[in-house]
This record gives C-alpha cells, sequence and structure tokens, in this order.
C-alpha cells in the first residue's frame, strides 16, 4: 500500500514537472518572438563577418580611373579656428586643393551619389556635403564651443587617407539666441544634432552637441561609417570606416589599435588603417561602437571622441 501511494506521489511530481517545463518553453519563445518584433536584431543568432569589398564597389573604382589615387586636401575657411561666432548660424566654407585627377564633389543627378565632403558637427554623424560652390549652414548651433571636421569621401562614403585631407578647428558660439529645445540643422533642413528626438537616419536620440575638451593635437578617432538604413543588397557587405589623426596602428608600424563591437558581443580588431566590409547582418537596428585604444587594451582619451557608438538599421 505504501508503495502504490510513493509511485502515486512520484507521477504527479513527474506530470507537474512536465506542464511547467511545457509552460517555461512556451514562454520562451514568446519572449524570442518579441524581441524579433521590436526592431531589434538578435545578435545570439548572426555571424557577423569580414567580407571582400563588393564587387560593384569594384567595378566603381574601375570606373573612376585616376581618382582614386587623387590626394584631395581640404582647408576650412570658416569658422576660423578659435572664432567666437556670435549667432545660432554658423557658415562653413572650404577650399579643396591637391593632386585631385580629376576628383571633384558633386551628386550625379540620376543615381543620388558622387565624391562629396563629410561635415562633422562636434561628434554627431556627418553630413555629406556635395557642391563646395554653393553655402553650407549650419542652424541653431547651441552656445557654447564646438568642433567641426571634415574629409573628402568617395561616392560609396569611402574617406580619402592622404595627409591634408582631414581638418578640424574649433569655434565657439556666444549669445547665439540658439533654441535647446528644437535641432541643428543643415541650411536645406538636413539635421545634424538633436538632444531632444530620435533621429530617423540613425535610429537612436542624438546627444547633445558640444565639443568637449577635444584636442585636435592628440590621437583623434572619427567615426565615418556604417551609417543610416541599409536596404536589399546593400545590407550584404556593409562598410566599417573611420578616420585617424595623429595616431599609426600596429599594422602600419605604430602602437594603437581599433577596436570595434557589434550589438554589444565580443570586442573585434582592426590593426590596419583602412575600410573593412562585415557580411553576415540580420534585419533590425543594429549598434556599432567603434574606439581607439593603446597597447594595454585602454581607450585613448580625448574630449570622449575616441569611443562613439553609432545604430543602424537593416532592411531585407
Amino acid at each position: 500500500m505504501n508503495r502504490l501511494k510513493i509511485a502515486a506521489f512520484f507521477a504527479l511530481i513527474t506530470f507537474a514537472w512536465s506542464c511547467g517545463g511545457t509552460d517555461t518553453a512556451t514562454n520562451t519563445n514568446k519572449n524570442a518572438n518579441h524581441a524579433n518584433t521590436n526592431g531589434k536584431a538578435d545578435a545570439s543568432r548572426e555571424t557577423i563577418t569580414i567580407a571582400e569589398r563588393p564587387q560593384k564597389i569594384k567595378d566603381q573604382m574601375a570606373e573612376r580611373g585616376q581618382q582614386e589615387e587623387a590626394s584631395p586636401v581640404l582647408a576650412i575657411a570658416e569658422p576660423k579656428a578659435n572664432s567666437t561666432v556670435n549667432s545660432s548660424t554658423v557658415k562653413v566654407k572650404l577650399n579643396l586643393s591637391g593632386d585631385l585627377k580629376g576628383y571633384e564633389p558633386h551628386k550625379d543627378p540620376q543615381t543620388g551619389m558622387g565624391n562629396h565632403i563629410h561635415v562633422i558637427l562636434d561628434n554627431q554623424p556627418y553630413e555629406a556635403y556635395y557642391n563646395l560652390d554653393q553655402e553650407f549652414e549650419l542652424r541653431n548651433v547651441a552656445d557654447g564651443e564646438h568642433t567641426i571636421r571634415v574629409f573628402p569621401s568617395r561616392p560609396w562614403h569611402e574617406s580619402y587617407k592622404n595627409e591634408g585631407a582631414f581638418q578640424m578647428v574649433k569655434f565657439t558660439v556666444k549669445d547665439g539666441g540658439g533654441d535647446a529645445s528644437k535641432p541643428t540643422t543643415t541650411g536645406s533642413g538636413n539635421t545634424m544634432a538633436n538632444a531632444n528626438a530620435a533621429s530617423p537616419s540613425e535610429g537612436k536620440a542624438m546627444q547633445p552637441s558640444t565639443a568637449g575638451a577635444v584636442d585636435a593635437s592628440k590621437p583623434l578617432l572619427t567615426y565615418s561609417r556604417p551609417k543610416g538604413e541599409y536596404k536589399g543588397a546593400d545590407a550584404d557587405a556593409i562598410m566599417l570606416d573611420f578616420w585617424l589623426a595623429n595616431a599609426k596602428l600596429t599594422g602600419d608600424g605604430g602602437e594603437y589599435r581599433v577596436r570595434y563591437s557589434i550589438d554589444g558581443g565580443e570586442p573585434k580588431f582592426i590593426d590596419k588603417w583602412a575600410p573593412i566590409w562585415l557580411s553576415g547582418w540580420q534585419a533590425g537596428t543594429h549598434s556599432i561602437k567603434l574606439e581607439l585604444v593603446d597597447k594595454s587594451g585602454n581607450v585613448v582619451d580625448n574630449g570622449g571622441y575616441n569611443s562613439t557608438t553609432r545604430e543602424i538599421t537593416i532592411t531585407k
């Protein structure tokens, strides 16, 4: 009789455990489904690896001829270094020189692509500047110290990395009358900085735009790509590119490394200053963290600019 009771007891325990296990699995599946529909890619299910430069980019390079060997040099005529601007509207004027070999910023009206200059306010995402003969303005710039960084780019946003291509100036806006509740924009209305709303082009809220304690003479990493939204075949292999000033990477005979991580995953390193292409992306939003580190793996401090995180969106 006791044996029957014991057997019944264990049978009841086994039944309850199996029911509980089924419920747990169901909840896990529900949570997984929710994670896949809230816009974030499931990082645990993707493997992002370095890929070859896409063939269509190789074809564009071949069609451009000598432009690939150009050494464009930029100078920032306005705002002047260490100047004070008594307006929330700041004019940006650039001069282009150097061994251009046909390189000229322009936008093809049919493709919407072309050579251009990346213009960065503080440590915000860049804005592409296609026609240096047309005025480029920053509007509603907040009072305080700011930086502008510029460098020339190819149609697919790969930067030129020759000496003189990169320029940076600090300036101060004083009594400009800017409205902190509204974004900083270009003259054409594109958002350059916005601390109060999500940026559709970046997939995240921008931080307040200030210069910080950045020093142009110290090692400086400038995040360039990836940026914005990638659709269809453009998401098969995505370029990671940056500008590096006052520092050499270990593979180029220096002592620094560039560390990157995707969606908070395992950090990886770039040891030669050149773009890399990454494939294996899932649909959804992704975060990319890019940092300049020393030989001990510590982020090189320079006003907070040497550690930058961006978000992009993949649509397939």
